[in-house]
């Protein structure tokens, strides 16, 4: 996976068509919000996920769904059923309310909970939305300094010194990449109309932001999806050196319902599943 495909291949819709996309994109907002309510659940214990969702093939990788901001995982609700019909078990983090944490702390917790348990042989994907996106970068860049003070160790290195800096007690994750759907990797402008810190946190000069921008290394097993226009994010969700899918679909949230974002990120997981040898140099779609 290299250069970013352009989103330029999807048209940018017109400002009456923007503008009543942005309608629409809060209403299928406030109806995913709404839906939490909807599920059984007793009060103070976590909301079980569907059965179905712990079902499927163990050679498909597993996937654990990230919400973004003020959003609970039953939010991604429609695309699990889309991963778990296709075959693929799905996990979500339970505890993280409606993600207000700051990103590195929470990717800290998510790497806690993956080391508790051995990672399929099949391996793990991230699918994450928004705010979810930079988490799952965060995670996977370190994870992968976890990984590289272990392998010090092992040459000879200082052990006191590897087991400090692991963040998964030395168990391998077994992360094969993310997939993320309208995530502001490069922040986004509108963040600093906010004084919330948890939307200010998105603000392109913030250091998270910036530190993530830096770490290139882990861009080649990442997929981003995202439409051509998201009124959150006017930088857009492209990813140099990620594989970009550009789906039909604007908005920030009423593309994760859309079919075409759900066959964007089966594909996505599959090209993260190949060998590195085997796995094409990136994938647009229109």
């Amino acid at each position: 996976m290299a250069d970013p495909a352009s989103s330029a291949s999807v048209p940018r819709p017109s400002t009456l068509r923007r503008g009543l996309s942005w309608i629409a994109d809060y209403v299928y907002a406030g109806r995913r919000q709404l839906a939490v309510f909807s599920l059984p659940w007793s009060i103070g214990r976590p909301r079980p996920v569907p059965h179905a969702w712990r079902r499927g093939d163990p050679a498909l990788p597993e996937v654990y769904l990230i919400p973004g901001v003020y959003e609970h995982w039953t939010f991604l609700r429609p695309l699990g059923d889309a991963l778990a019909s296709a075959g693929h078990r799905v996990a979500v983090v339970h505890g993280l309310g409606v993600n207000r944490r700051t990103i590195s702390s929470t990717a800290d917790r998510l790497g806690e909970l993956l080391a508790r348990t051995p990672a399929p042989d099949a391996g793990r994907v991230l699918v994450a939305h928004s705010k979810g996106g930079l988490i799952g970068k965060h995670l996977l860049v370190s994870s992968g300094a976890a990984a590289r003070a272990a392998a010090e160790a092992a040459a000879g290195g200082d052990p006191a010194d590897a087991a400090a800096r692991a963040t998964d007690d030395g168990r391998p994750l077994g992360l094969l990449g993310l997939v993320a759907v309208a995530t502001p990797f490069g922040g986004s402008r509108l963040a600093r109309l906010f004084v919330v810190p948890s939307i200010r946190a998105f603000r392109p000069k913030d250091e998270t932001i910036l530190t993530l921008g830096r770490e290139t290394s882990v861009n080649g097993r990442i997929v981003s999806v995202f439409g051509p226009w998201d009124p959150h994010i006017p930088e857009g969700s492209a990813l140099d050196g990620a594989t970009n899918i550009a789906v039909p679909t604007p908005g920030h949230f009423r593309v994760l319902g859309a079919r075409a974002t759900q066959r964007a990120v089966l594909d996505g997981i599959a090209l993260l599943g190949r060998p590195a040898d085997t796995a094409p140099s990136g994938i647009a779609r229109g």
